[in-house]
């Protein structure tokens, strides 16, 4: 009976995963637990969604991902999930082998879609490519079995492609540079605040030494008129 109802089950997220819209919000609900396993936390961190208006067209990737020194990197999350479900459920290795084959076909065409949209110009902040984000390691090797150059072909066009390992690895890599930057505003602050307290420091000794100087000068005007006084 357990068997019947995780099958019954399974078979119902796969028909979930065909509709485009469902593939959708999956690729970023992983996309965001990928930055929450790397500690970060959105609107601080990263921020969802974010609409961005370029010659009166609005972009919204799915993520943009806060970099140290006031730069940007954008990620969008692809699903292309149609072509390896069927292959998948193929019956026979021809029909497998046709449908990884389309498989990495979409998956290339998902690369030159996002490559147009061209976020790089739209951000200045953000560096001249984009990411990727494929959340399964299975779609992105099988993608990779069918076309090895895939991930070179990529890049080429500006796109970086990441599966969720990958993924995890950058935000901690940005987490890591958000330290040093933090590490080294502090060193600024404990260099400023040193040099501000050895300028006071040196104005409270110039006052004492004035001080010193008025109270010689009292101590030595009181002598004479003490002197004066008993001496005539």
């Amino acid at each position: 009976a357990g068997q019947a109802k995780l099958g019954s089950e399974t078979a119902r997220l796969v028909q979930a995963l065909r509709a485009p819209k469902t593939r959708g919000r999956w690729g970023e609900m992983q996309l965001r637990r990928a930055f929450e396993m790397a500690g970060m936390a959105e609107h601080v961190d990263f921020t969802l969604e974010k609409s961005i208006r370029v010659d009166g067209a609005l972009l919204r990737p799915d993520a943009v991902l806060s970099l140290p020194g006031g730069r940007a990197l954008v990620i969008d999350a692809k699903t292309p999930l149609d072509a390896y479900l069927r292959a998948l459920e193929a019956e026979g290795p021809d029909e497998q082998a046709a449908a990884l084959a389309d498989h990495a076909r979409q998956m290339r065409v998902h690369v030159k879609q996002l490559s147009s949209k061209e976020y790089w110009a739209a951000l200045p902040e953000a560096p001249d490519f984009v990411v990727m984000f494929v959340p399964g390691e299975a779609f992105y090797a099988a993608a990779l079995e069918q076309q090895p150059g895939l991930a070179e072909d990529a890049m080429a066009q500006k796109v970086l492609i990441c599966s969720p390992t990958t993924l995890v690895g950058l935000a901690k890599a940005v987490a890591y540079g958000w330290q040093q930057e933090k590490l080294a505003r502090n060193a600024r602050a404990v260099a400023d605040q040193a040099r501000e307290l050895h300028a006071r420091l040196g104005a409270f000794g110039g006052h004492l030494s004035d001080l010193g100087r008025a109270l010689g000068q009292s101590v030595d005007r009181y002598n004479r008129a003490v002197g004066s006084l008993e001496g005539r």
